[in-house]
């Protein structure tokens, strides 16, 4: 039986990321914001040969519009990389950027590269939101159980926060305590050395000439966390998915655009062009849950897959 080789990652880069529909990113392509990735994740690596590249996966939770039509085969050329670089699209919806390093790592593991890259893109101001013109089978809606999968998040949340037990109060204080670690890590600066900057442009009418003026500006942090939320803010805030429910806009995910990207090498590789690894992919773990609380999905996995492979859960 052939024995597994060990998947490092040896640069890593993405995006700000910007707020849809009125954040920073909300008129990019997210093909332009791919292949700007790329570009830096590469230029993290300078003595690596883009020809040595294999493959490029990309996640992409809707891969259609503009970040359709095979995104990662897109944005590589729009990168410039060379046209032996071939490029595939995954999708697991919020996982499918896990999914796709998952894949670049497993390439390189089992021998049938030494290069891969790795990638995500989503760009929730371009698309629309579930895609265009979704349609599930109708059958989907004959058995009771099944009928979770046609829930959208805002509704599964609910029903994990009913099913454990976990009040509005505390939902509240997780997200205050997420914007207060968030704001301090950018004080910090924890986030300066994984992020590229990008260069958007604003266009805003000119209320004397009613022409449209064009501003130029560069964006190195992330738009979503907030100084001025507070409990008291965020009780104020009605629920948005159940009358009675406790899921406000405030304890939720914003909806988001950004990218990112990974370029994972074989021991041979890193050798060969002298590269450093920041990390190793150690392994990957999924299962299936019940639709109607797909939030939990990660929770048993995780600690299943740091047990077989004897990691320590991040701090």
């Amino acid at each position: 039986m052939k024995q597994l080789q060990d998947a490092y990652v040896v640069a890593a880069t993405r995006t700000p990321i910007g707020r849809s529909h009125r954040g920073f990113f909300r008129n990019t392509r997210p093909d332009d914001l791919l292949a700007t990735t790329l570009r830096a994740a590469l230029a993290a690596v300078p003595t690596l040969d883009p020809a040595a590249i294999e493959d490029i996966v990309c996640g992409c939770a809707i891969p259609e519009a503009q970040q359709g039509l095979n995104v990662a085969r897109i944005a590589a050329v729009l990168a410039g990389l060379p046209t032996s670089v071939g490029g595939i699209t995954v999708n697991r919806f919020c996982a499918s950027g896990l999914s796709a390093v998952q894949m670049a790592a497993d390439r390189i593991r089992v021998g049938e590269a030494d290069v891969m890259i790795a990638a995500g893109v989503e760009s929730m101001s371009l698309v629309p939101m579930m895609g265009n013109a979704p349609s599930l089978s109708p059958a989907i809606f004959e058995r009771e159980g099944d009928v979770g999968i046609a829930y959208g998040m805002g509704l599964t949340a609910e029903k994990v926060a009913r099913r454990w037990k976990v009040s509005r109060e505390d939902q509240d204080a997780f997200a205050l305590a997420s914007h207060q670690k968030a704001l301090a890590a950018q004080r910090a600066g924890e986030f300066a050395d994984e992020i590229t900057p990008i260069e958007v442009t604003d266009r805003a009418p000119d209320l004397d000439s009613g022409e449209a003026v064009a501003t130029t500006r560069t964006v190195d942090l992330d738009e979503g966390a907030r100084p001025d939320t507070s409990l008291e803010g965020l009780a104020r805030l009605r629920t948005v998915f159940a009358a009675r429910g406790t899921v406000t806009a405030g304890n939720s995910s914003q909806t988001s655009d950004g990218a990112g990207a990974l370029i994972l090498a074989s021991e041979a590789a890193v050798r060969r062009f002298d590269l450093t690894p920041l990390a190793r992919f150690a392994g990957f773990a999924s299962r299936g849950v019940p639709p109607e609380v797909m939030g939990i999905g990660p929770a048993g996995k995780a600690g299943e897959t740091r047990q077989r492979h004897q990691t320590e859960a991040p701090h």
